[in-house]
């Protein structure tokens, strides 16, 4: 219980550390997608509705004028959830960046594509937005109903199939709306093809550079803070860490350095 309470509020503390660098109102939204065990069943973390009553009741509290930071680092998730932060994002009249030291797939591609920028670590990844049936990428679902005779095809196929076109459709429209204002009508359809489609695996990463030429407002170079809190929330429930290493001192982080990059 101490323990807990040392780690709450060095938390507590790593938040302000960014908010008062960055001059912004920060929101981190962090699951760790590992197994943990409990009981010896795996539990996975992922976006669901408690997450967007969160961040959308932060988002609320902060002023119109506040800038907002919004850390990501997920897998992803419901749709529902992520598009509910999504247009919780878009339409907050302050400028939100979201920052990405390492990975936000799937919904979290989805809630990037709402901000106004993207600061990414030079090594992290965004992913692609197609929807998925269960276990099934939506748009296979579609090929394979179009591909196959229909009087080969029972009718729980059909009907899923139906289902995936119209999932399909519905997150092709959304990525639109996410990025007409900002990029233009034709732009937007580009990425939200490309994004949503079905073009790729769904846990296909889109590195920086891929970002970029997409035409995505990212950028890097995060500042170390938020390293800094991002080891604030480790893996729960492991034993030994795989990696390790004797830390040395961050070069960002030196005053000095930074005032010669100036």
């Amino acid at each position: 219980m101490l323990s807990q309470r040392a780690l709450q509020a060095s938390r507590r503390r790593a938040f302000r550390t960014l908010e008062r660098a960055r001059g912004t109102r920060v929101i981190a939204m962090i699951h760790r997608q590992e197994t943990v065990g409990v009981f010896g069943v795996p539990f996975y973390r992922f976006i669901d509705i408690d997450d967007s009553e969160a961040v959308l009741r932060a988002i609320r509290q902060t002023a119109d004028e506040s800038p907002i930071d919004l850390l990501l680092h997920t897998p992803g998730g419901l749709v529902l959830a992520s598009e509910q932060i999504a247009y919780a994002v878009r339409a907050h009249p302050g400028k939100v960046t979201v920052l990405v030291p390492h990975y936000a797939m799937s919904g979290g591609t989805l809630v990037a594509l709402a901000a106004d920028e993207i600061l990414m670590d030079e090594a992290a990844v965004l992913g692609p937005v197609d929807p998925q049936l269960g276990d099934m990428p939506a748009a296979a679902l579609v090929r394979v109903a179009a591909k196959k005779p229909v009087e080969r095809l029972d009718d729980r196929t059909l009907v899923m199939a139906d289902v995936a076109e119209k999932a399909l459709r519905h997150m092709k429209q959304v990525v639109r709306d996410l990025l007409v204002d900002r990029h233009g009508p034709d732009q937007a359809e580009t990425v939200a093809e490309e994004l949503a489609g079905g073009h790729y695996t769904h846990d296909d990463p889109i590195t920086v550079e891929e970002a970029k030429a997409l035409g995505l407002p990212v950028a890097t170079g995060l500042p170390h803070e938020a390293y800094d809190l991002m080891e604030l929330f480790p893996q729960e429930g492991r034993r030994r860490p795989s990696v390790q290493f004797v830390p040395l001192p961050d070069p960002s982080a030196d005053p000095a350095r930074r005032a010669r990059r100036a």
